[in-house]
């Protein structure tokens, strides 16, 4: 892959000495003197969040809320789409956008989906496309617009047809099958997925979805249970075990998992139903107490 010099990044992107070496101070980019294409995307989207007056502290601080609210995501600027929000950043990831340093996902309106479209039509290389890496980020910027999902598809493909072991890449393509309705194809990409990296929990929560989705509910809850082996506080892993033990009939092991999502996740999207579930079950397991005891009495 071609790697790029600090004079290369400061011609290419129209930065200062001083903004690149604060944002390496930061954290928001490498500590290095050459770089890489994927360098160049990250320090782009930086130098747009900054020009929106997003602080580096703030950016550092939303990168990594957004890394603790998606398993197996490690570079957010890299695989999700950032747009400041006041003085935060939002990112939009697998058709939803979320505030990461709140948990809430927030509305899409219409003028912010013309937006999102105008982006993804427009993106363009900064330079000629040759490597999986680098086609696979070309994807990241299509795929969340429905009008070019279809060519992200195409992309990805190209990106395993280069690369077949490259993890992501089956994920993305998953995704974008499982929300077409196309659960074994997407369920093809997630086991793939999992062959080409086992301790990818993001697989096994993506792959736990499918199963849940096609009444395997069996299977759903062992793809669930190892996400959140490899990552314990994956919050979205223990409320959907909560509610495929519900649609099992199993209270008791629900209310465990309701319990650990509101502990990962007080402010969480979904904290509110948790929590009433939490309220439900805990009520009719001493009904039940009063109901023995009552009974026994008697």
């Amino acid at each position: 892959m071609n790697r790029f010099n600090r004079a290369d990044v400061l011609r290419i992107l129209h930065i200062t000495p001083k903004q690149l070496s604060g944002w390496q101070r930061a954290g928001l980019v490498s500590d290095a003197e050459s770089f890489s294409f994927f360098d160049l995307i990250q320090l782009k989207k930086v130098r747009d969040l900054r020009a929106d007056k997003v602080r580096p502290a703030a950016i550092r601080e939303s990168l990594e809320a957004m890394q603790r609210q998606v398993s197996g995501m490690d570079n957010p600027l890299l695989e999700a789409t950032a747009h400041a929000c006041g003085s935060r950043v939002t990112f939009r990831h697998q058709g939803r956008t979320v505030d990461p340093i709140d948990g809430q996902f927030m509305m899409d309106f219409e003028q912010s989906g013309t937006l999102l479209q105008a982006n993804a039509r427009n993106v363009k290389p900064i330079i000629q496309i040759n490597t999986a890496t680098e086609l696979f980020q070309r994807g990241v910027a299509l795929e969340d617009d429905p009008t070019t999902q279809k060519e992200a598809i195409a992309i990805y493909r190209r990106v395993l047809e280069l690369d077949p072991n490259f993890a992501a890449a089956h994920i993305n393509l998953g995704t974008l099958h499982y929300s077409a309705g196309e659960y074994a194809a997407s369920e093809r990409h997630y086991r793939k997925a999992i062959e080409c990296d086992a301790r990818y929990a993001l697989a096994y929560f993506d792959l736990g979805n499918v199963l849940d989705e096609t009444n395997r509910l069996s299977e759903a809850i062992r793809s669930y249970e190892t996400a959140l082996q490899l990552a314990p506080t994956y919050g979205d892993a223990h409320y959907n075990l909560a509610l495929a033990y519900e649609k099992l009939k199993q209270p008791r092991k629900a209310l465990q998992h309701w319990r650990a999502y509101v502990r990962l996740d007080a402010n969480g999207p979904w904290t509110v139903h948790a929590k009433n579930q939490i309220k439900k079950i805990a009520a009719a397991e001493t009904l039940k107490i009063v109901y023995r005891r009552t009974t026994q009495s008697s």
